[in-house]
C-alpha cells in the first residue's frame, strides 16, 4: 500500500515546549519510530508542516537590522531543509538499509488568492493578548487566537500545482522513503515568461499533501497531529473523537480555522475525489490510526 503521512508541525515543536534544538530531536525520534512501523509494510511519503519553525525563523531573521527580513518563501525553504534534515537523521536509525531522500517542492498558487487579504494561517510562538497587542501594535504582523493564545498569521493560498511530481513518483518507485512538499510546499506564482517567483505566504501542508496524495495515487493519506482525532465541540469536547464520518457529516460542524478546519477539509477533498478512505488522529498513534483503530476515519459518503 502506498500511504502519504503528513505530519502536523507540532511533529518536532510540541505545544508548551521550546523550540530548541535538543526538544527537536527528540520529537523527530519519536515521530520516525512511529513512521518506521508503517514504513517496514508499506511505501511511504512523509511530508510536513513547519508553522513553529517558520516563525521562528522569521523573528530570529527580524532581530538582525543589518540586513532587510527574508521572505516567507526563502524561510520556508530553510525550515522544510531543517525539519527533514532532522526526520532523514532519525529515519536512518529506525530503518537501517533504507534509501531516504528530501525533495524541497516548489508548489504554485494564485496571486489573486483571497488569502493574501486575509491571513488565517498561524505560525510562530503562542503569545498571550497583551504581548500580542504589543506585537501588532509596533510592527505590521496579524495575529489570531490559537487556543487559549494568540499567533502571528500569515496569508495561505490554497495549492493550484505542485511542481516536480515526475520526481516524486521516480523515487517512490524505488523505494525511497521520500519527504516532500515539506511546509505545504514552497509557496510561488507562475510569471508572463513562464519562470516562478516566490511570495509570501505559507501554504497549508494538509491542502497539498491531499493534492499530492491524490495526485501518486496513494491508498490512504493520513493527517497526524496531537489530538487522537476530530472532535466536534473543540476545545470543550467531551468523551472520544468522532470514529467514523462522511464528509457531508464533517461539513455540518464548524472546526477552529488554521489548525482543525483544514485538515478535515483536505480529508473531505481526497475522499470525494479518490473515493479512498483518508484518517485524522494523533503522530503516537500513527499504526493505529492506518489500521482504523484509532483516530477518525474519513470515508466516501
Amino acid at each position: 500500500m502506498l500511504v502519504v503521512l503528513a505530519l502536523g508541525g507540532n511533529a518536532l515543536v510540541r505545544r508548551g515546549e521550546p523550540a530548541e534544538e535538543a526538544t527537536q530531536r527528540r520529537n523527530a525520534r519519536a515521530a520516525a519510530a512511529a513512521v518506521a512501523e508503517i514504513a517496514r509494510e508499506h511505501r511511504v511519503v512523509i511530508t510536513h508542516g513547519n508553522g513553529p519553525q517558520v516563525g521562528l525563523l522569521a523573528l530570529q531573521s527580524a532581530a538582525y537590522t543589518d540586513v532587510r527580513p527574508y521572505a516567507f518563501d526563502m524561510l520556508g525553504a530553510e525550515s522544510a531543509g531543517m525539519i527533514s534534515y532532522l526526520l532523514e537523521e532519525a529515519l536512518a536509525a529506525e530503518l537501517p538499509g533504507r534509501e531516504t531522500a528530501t525533495l524541497l517542492t516548489l508548489v504554485e498558487v494564485s496571486p489573486n488568492d483571497p488569502a493574501f487579504a486575509d491571513p488565517k494561517k498561524p505560525i510562530g510562538p503562542v503569545y498571550d493578548e497583551k504581548e500580542s497587542r504589543a506585537l501588532a501594535a509596533r510592527t505590521s504582523w496579524h495575529f489570531m487566537k490559537d487556543g487559549a493564545g494568540f499567533r502571528r498569521a500569515i496569508a495561505s493560498p490554497m495549492p493550484q500545482r505542485i511542481r516536480g511530481l515526475a520526481a516524486v513518483e521516480s523515487l517512490v518507485r524505488a523505494g525511497v522513503v521520500l519527504i516532500c512538499v515539506g511546509g505545504g510546499g514552497i509557496p510561488v506564482v507562475v510569471q508572463a515568461d513562464g519562470s516562478v517567483r516566490g511570495v509570501e505566504a505559507v501554504i497549508d501542508k494538509d491542502f497539498t499533501s491531499a493534492m499530492l496524495a491524490e495526485a501518486i495515487g496513494a491508498d490512504a493519506l493520513l493527517l497526524l497531529t496531537d489530538v487522537e482525532g476530530v472532535f466536534t465541540d473543540w476545545p470543550h469536547a467531551k468523551g472520544p473523537p468522532l470514529r467514523k464520518a462522511t464528509p457531508a457529516l464533517l461539513r455540518g460542524h464548524q472546526f477552529a480555522p488554521g489548525s482543525m478546519a483544514p485538515k478535515v477539509e483536505a480529508a473531505c477533498r481526497f475522499v470525494e475525489r479518490t473515493g479512498r478512505r483518508a484518517m485524522i488522529g494523533a503522530i503516537k498513534n500513527m499504526s493505529k490510526v492506518l489500521k482504523e483503530t484509532a483516530g477518525t476515519i474519513v470515508l466516501a459518503d
